[in-house]
C-alpha cells in the first residue's frame, strides 16, 4: 500500500511538471522515475541500471518502427493522400451518408497520421461538404475527430500503441487485429452521437483552403491507401502465421510472413510505397518531407524510451504485490491501467504521453491482474488506449484542433467533442471487458 501512495505522488508529480511548469514529458517521465526509486528505496546501482535498460530496451524495439510510421504519415499528409482518400470514400458512401464518410476517412487516415494533422488537412473538405450537402458542421467535425481519435489510440502503427505494445511486451500483431475490432464499435457510437445530439448546433462559417498540399500533384488513390494497408496486413499475417494451428504451414512460407510481418519489415516496406507518392523530379520536396517526419518521430521516440525507463524503475519495486488483489475480482483486472490511462489523460492533455505513462506503470502489474498472456498484453494496451480517449477538454491540443478548424466556441466544443471522447472511452472499456471474458 506504501508503494502505491508513493506512485499516485510521483504521477502528481509528473502531472505538475508537465502541466505547471510546461516541462517536456521526456524529462518529466525521467524525473518521475528517478523520485520513484528513492521513494522505495532502491539500490543507487539499480535504480541508474534500470533507467538506462528500460530505456535502451524500449528503443531497440520500437524506435525503427515509429521512424517509420511518422514517414508514412507525413507523405499521406503532405502529399494530398488524406484528402484523396477523403473524396474516394464520399464518392462511394454518398454526400447524405458524409458523417459515416468522414468518420471512416478518419478512422484509415490516422493510423499513420497523428489525428492533429489529420484533421487540419482535412477540416476544409468538412467544411465544403457541409456547405454543399447542406449538413450541420459540427455534426462532420464530430464524426472525422471521433473516426481519427478511434485509430490513433487502438491501432498501430500509431506511436501511441506501438509504444504500450513495446513496454509491455504485447505481439504487435495482435494488438492490431483487437485493436481494428474494438474500434469498430467505439466510432459506431461516436457516429450516432454525432448524427443524432451534434445536428443541433449551428455554427456559422466561411470556406477558406487549408490545403498544404497544392506543391505536388495529388497520388492516386491506390498510391495512397496502399501504404497503410500493405503494414497492416503484413503484420496481421505473421501474427495469424504463429498461432499453434500452423494455418500458413511451419517452412518456407512461415519464415517469409514472419519475416515480412516483423513491424520494422512491415513498416520499411509501407515507406517504400509511399515515396511513390511523390514524383522523380520532386527529390528536394522529398527530403524536406523525410526531415520533418524524423523530427516528429525523435519527439515520439524519446518519450517512448523515458516511459520504458520509467516502467524498468516500478518493475524494481513491490508495486505487483499491491495489484495482486485485483486479479481475483471477476476478471475485472483490465479496469486498472484504463483507470491510470484515464487519470492521466485528464490531468495533463495528450493522448501519447498517457498512453506511454500508463503502459510504463502498468507492465509490473500484468502477472498480479492475471493479464500476462498474449491475449492479456494486447488487451490491456487497448484497455491504456481507451483510458487514454477520456476525456479530450481544455488541456489537450487536438481539442483546440477540433475546435478552431469547426469554428466552434468553448461550450460547444465541451458539449459537443468531449463528451463524444467521454462516450467512446466508455464503450471502449465495456468492449474489452466482454474480450477479457470470452479470450482469458
Amino acid at each position: 500500500m506504501v508503494i502505491f501512495l508513493w506512485l499516485i505522488v510521483v504521477v502528481v508529480f509528473i502531472v505538475t511538471l508537465t502541466v505547471k511548469f510546461n516541462l517536456h514529458p521526456f524529462l518529466a517521465l525521467l524525473f518521475g522515475a528517478i523520485l520513484m526509486g528513492f521513494l522505495a528505496r532502491l539500490e543507487v546501482a539499480i535504480l541508474v541500471g534500470s533507467l538506462a535498460d528500460g530505456f535502451g530496451s524500449t528503443l531497440r524495439s520500437i524506435g525503427i518502427v515509429i521512424a517509420a510510421g511518422a514517414i508514412i504519415g507525413e507523405y499521406l499528409d503532405r502529399s494530398g493522400g488524406a484528402r484523396v482518400l477523403a473524396n474516394k470514400i464520399l464518392d462511394v458512401v454518398g454526400e447524405k451518408n458524409s458523417p459515416i464518410s468522414m468518420g471512416i476517412t478518419g478512422y484509415i487516415v490516422s493510423i499513420p497520421v497523428f489525428c492533429d494533422s489529420g484533421f487540419i488537412v482535412l477540416s476544409s473538405l468538412n467544411k465544403a461538404i457541409a456547405k454543399r450537402a447542406n449538413i450541420p458542421l459540427a455534426v462532420l467535425a464530430i464524426a472525422l475527430a471521433s473516426g481519427l481519435y478511434a485509430t490513433h489510440v487502438f491501432v498501430p502503427p500509431t506511436p501511441g500503441p506501438l509504444a504500450a505494445a513495446a513496454t509491455l511486451g504485447a505481439d504487435v500483431g495482435w494488438v492490431l487485429i483487437l485493436g481494428l475490432i474494438v474500434s469498430i464499435p467505439v466510432m459506431a457510437v461516436s457516429l450516432v452521437w454525432a448524427m443524432k445530439y451534434c445536428k443541433r448546433f449551428d455554427i456559422q462559417f466561411e470556406i477558406k483552403d487549408t490545403s498544404t498540399s497544392s506543391i505536388v500533384k495529388p497520388p492516386a488513390f491506390w498510391m495512397a491507401i496502399v501504404p497503410i494497408l500493405i503494414p497492416i496486413v503484413l503484420i496481421a499475417l505473421k501474427s495469424i502465421a504463429e498461432l499453434p494451428a500452423a494455418p500458413f504451414g511451419d517452412e518456407f512460407l512461415l519464415s517469409m510472413l514472419k519475416f515480412t510481418g516483423d513491424p520494422i519489415i512491415a513498416l520499411l516496406i509501407g515507406v517504400c510505397f509511399a515515396f511513390l507518392m511523390v514524383g522523380r523530379g520532386e527529390k528536394k520536396i522529398q527530403n524536406k518531407w523525410l526531415e520533418e517526419a524524423l523530427k516528429k518521430a525523435g519527439l515520439i521516440i524519446l518519450i517512448t524510451g523515458a516511459g520504458g525507463a520509467f516502467g524498468s524503475v516500478l518493475r524494481e519495486t513491490d508495486l505487483g504485490e499491491f495489484a495482486a488483489g485485483f486479479a481475483e475480482i471477476g476478471g475485472l483486472g483490465i479496469l486498472i491501467p484504463f483507470l491510470i490511462a484515464a487519470f492521466l489523460k485528464t490531468a495533463q492533455g495528450s493522448s501519447t504521453v498517457a498512453i506511454i505513462t500508463a503502459a510504463a506503470i502498468t507492465a509490473p502489474l500484468l502477472a498480479p491482474l492475471g493479464l500476462d498472456s498474449v491475449f492479456g498484453k494486447a488487451l490491456t494496451v487497448l484497455s491504456v488506449g481507451a483510458g487514454a480517449l477520456t476525456v479530450s477538454h481544455v488541456n489537450d491540443s487536438y481539442f483546440w484542433v477540433v475546435a478552431k478548424f469547426s469554428e466552434m466556441d468553448t461550450p460547444t466544443a465541451l458539449k459537443t467533442h468531449t463528451v463524444a471522447t467521454l462516450i467512446m472511452g466508455i464503450t471502449g472499456l465495456i468492449t474489452l471487458q466482454l474480450m477479457v471474458w470470452i479470450l482469458l
